[in-house]
């Protein structure tokens, strides 16, 4: 039975992710459904839990300052609505789990940061760069038919103006 569950969860796994650790500052950019609307929303932080790398529900929790206020998210990597995550800067820390980050402010919640190769880390995913293509070019799309119509619309009513000029002149 234990190979069947390893089935499916490998097909439901994302083929690439990033090598996400404890004390990395990442982007993670997720898809946000308003109504019959999708946007994409990017959060930006901290990751100061990183759990079951390898399985299908790993998770990270990303934390940033706004505001004044610590504002925590946590984001299962394999899931259809995390697009992409981008790690930004490496730092070095000697935990899992960066609770004390929750007290600390200013100067005090700094890590010291690690030099590391951004190129190799971030993975890119080409299925969600297709879908970020297409939604470019049908809002291209989009854009150039509000133009047309809007020039069509603005033709017919210097049609109906120099109509009018003319009866006035002819009246006149």
């Amino acid at each position: 039975m234990s190979s069947l569950i390893k089935a499916v969860t490998d097909a439901q796994k994302k083929p690439e992710v990033v090598d996400v650790r404890t004390g990395d500052t990442v982007r993670v950019y997720q898809q946000i459904k308003e109504g019959n609307k999708t946007r994409v929303q990017m959060f930006e932080g901290v990751v100061i839990r990183t759990d079951r790398k390898n399985s299908l529900d790993s998770r990270i929790t990303v934390r940033k300052i706004t505001s004044g206020v610590g504002v925590e998210k946590s984001y299962l990597l394999h899931s259809p609505l995390v697009e992409k995550v981008e790690v930004i800067k490496r730092s070095k820390v000697r935990r899992k789990y960066l609770t004390f980050l929750r007290e600390r402010s200013g100067k005090s919640a700094r890590l010291t940061g690690k030099d590391f190769d951004k190129s190799i880390n971030n993975v890119r995913d080409p299925e969600a760069e297709r879908i970020a293509e297409e939604a470019r070019i049908a809002a291209e799309q989009a854009a150039a038919e509000k133009a047309a119509a809007k020039a069509a619309e603005e033709a017919e009513l210097a049609a109906k103006q120099a109509e009018v000029e003319a009866n006035h002149a002819a009246n006149a």
